[in-house]
């Protein structure tokens, strides 16, 4: 899959049918599937330290996207309210990485790490891939906690069937709109 076949989150966008472009599989309960998962970047400097290579984790960027390829609806179920529950996932996803940011810049900001190899060369080459390793372990920490919020998110909806409690989390997601991430 190529990046363009990848939506990021964007307070400026919301889902469309057309967004939903796998196909449906009658097998499984749901009208609908959103698939969404975190990616993410990050900057890291190098520095001596008593002799050693020591790496800093200067910037991550986290990012939600939603991937079509893999997303879909029963043609059956098209509709305008499954449609908005369905954008209530991809914002439940952000706003779970907006508070997760706080967590890995305490993890990883301000502080150095000690990295592995024979030469400096090495050791700057090992940092990349050990810089990686950590905060994939942190992202697989955060896709956790959204799978069980999506889970709670559609239990608490009906997927979208209770109009008083979709309407609890659309006042939650709109706030995303007028807060910028920190």
């Amino acid at each position: 899959m190529s990046s363009n076949d990848i939506i990021q989150w964007s307070p400026n966008y919301c889902l469309n049918w057309s967004d939903f472009q796998a196909e449906s599989n009658p097998a499984i309960y749901e009208d609908s599937h959103s698939f969404i998962k975190y990616g993410f970047t990050w900057i890291i400097d190098s520095d001596k330290l008593n002799e050693n290579v020591v790496f800093l984790i200067n910037e991550i960027n986290v990012s939600v996207e939603f991937h079509p390829l893999l997303s879909w609806v029963r043609e059956s179920e098209l509709n305008d309210d499954l449609l908005h529950h369905e954008q209530g996932h991809f914002d439940l996803a952000e706003m779970l990485k907006r508070e997760y940011d706080k967590t890995l810049k305490n993890k990883f900001y301000n502080k150095s790490f000690p990295t592995r190899g024979q030469n400096e060369s090495q050791q700057k080459q090992f940092a990349k891939e050990d810089s990686s390793k950590m905060i994939s372990t942190e992202i697989d920490k955060l896709t956790k906690i959204l799978r069980k919020k999506r889970n709670d998110y559609d239990l608490e909806t009906e997927y979208g069937h209770n109009i008083l409690n979709q309407s609890k989390y659309d006042e939650i997601f709109k706030n995303l709109n007028s807060t910028l991430p920190l």
